[in-house]
């Protein structure tokens, strides 16, 4: 597959022009504060099922022209953001979500009409979609490996950089690489000088050396509470993200936390992990931040708060 461009991201936008939200962006004395930065957050947990995923799927989806079923892999954003395409599309969705399965993603892919697949496991799910997608005669839509998907990821960072200007550094999660490598293509086909960084758990560690080594890496029994960075990156999003990344940042799952919580409880607003990985570094003052208009992508606010409420409602009743 040819590598997507910036003027792929370009079409993407327009391609997602009254469909995906235009979301908002959110600032705080308090971040500014204790980070000595300027931050912008580029909120993807307001956009359609939550998350940017929405962004790339509905963008590869619209490239399907068959009337094919359409088949993914996915922990659970990338599954919604599909399934919600499919949807709209009018057209037939199979997510194969291995287990453990974040609940309220598998609902609201069911919500979206989607049908659930559910194997014991990363391992087994990968062989159960190959053979899903024969059985099935479906198209395959991979969640970061696929030009439509990065192009259209990239629409996230593109609006961002039209609501604020001047800015010196884009940072975002990194899994699979798809969200970062479209920032980078957007990023940078509109200013070359723009620092883009990675963040990655400390438990999923596989980015950070595949972009050193020039080689896929593969993702080994990550442990992380970032479900959705456990994936290792692509033959499309490794060339990419090595040619235009500045560097990363490594976060433990501690800081995780503490992100997470530093956003709900100053900014009120509820965040992935994997979104919080993009924060922490703001939080722990990194020098290469400080003093500079960074913006960060805020990548999905899809966290299950049932035991809380289980608990809560077990109370009052």
């Amino acid at each position: 597959m040819t590598l997507p461009t910036f003027q792929d991201v370009q079409r993407a936008a327009s391609v997602l022009q009254g469909i995906a939200h235009h979301t908002p962006i959110h600032t705080s004395h308090q971040l500014n504060g204790w980070s000595h930065a300027s931050v912008f957050l580029k909120c993807e947990n307001f956009e359609r099922v939550g998350a940017f995923k929405f962004r790339g799927a509905y963008n590869a989806v619209t490239h399907v022209k068959s009337d094919k079923p359409v088949v993914a892999l996915s922990s659970g954003n990338h599954a919604q953001g599909v399934a919600l395409a499919c949807q709209l599309l009018g057209k037939e969705a199979h997510l194969v979500m291995p287990e453990p399965v974040n609940p309220v993603k598998r609902a609201a892919v069911q919500g979206y009409g989607g049908a659930v697949h559910t194997p014991a496991n990363i391992q087994e799910a990968e062989l159960f979609a190959q053979e899903l997608l024969r059985s099935v005669q479906g198209e395959w839509i991979e969640a970061f490996n696929n030009p439509f998907v990065i192009a259209g990821q990239g629409t996230a960072a593109l609006e961002l950089l039209a609501q604020v200007e001047g800015l010196d550094v884009i940072m975002g999660p990194i899994g699979g690489g798809g969200l970062l490598s479209g920032t980078c293509l957007a990023a940078h086909g509109i200013n070359p000088e723009i620092q883009v960084f990675a963040c990655e758990p400390a438990g999923a560690l596989d980015a950070k050396y595949s972009v050193q080594e020039n080689r896929i890496v593969p993702q080994e029994n990550p442990q992380t509470i970032a479900e959705g960075l456990r994936t290792s990156v692509g033959t499309l999003t490794l060339p990419i993200l090595r040619d235009h990344l500045s560097g990363f940042f490594v976060v433990e799952e501690h800081e995780i936390l503490e992100a997470m919580r530093f956003i709900y409880e100053r900014m009120k607003l509820l965040i992935e992990p994997a979104s919080a990985v993009a924060v922490a570094p703001l939080l722990r003052n990194e020098p290469e931040l400080q003093y500079k208009r960074v913006g960060v992508i805020i990548s999905g606010g899809n966290v299950d708060l049932s035991h809380y409420f289980e608990g809560f409602l077990g109370q009052v009743i």
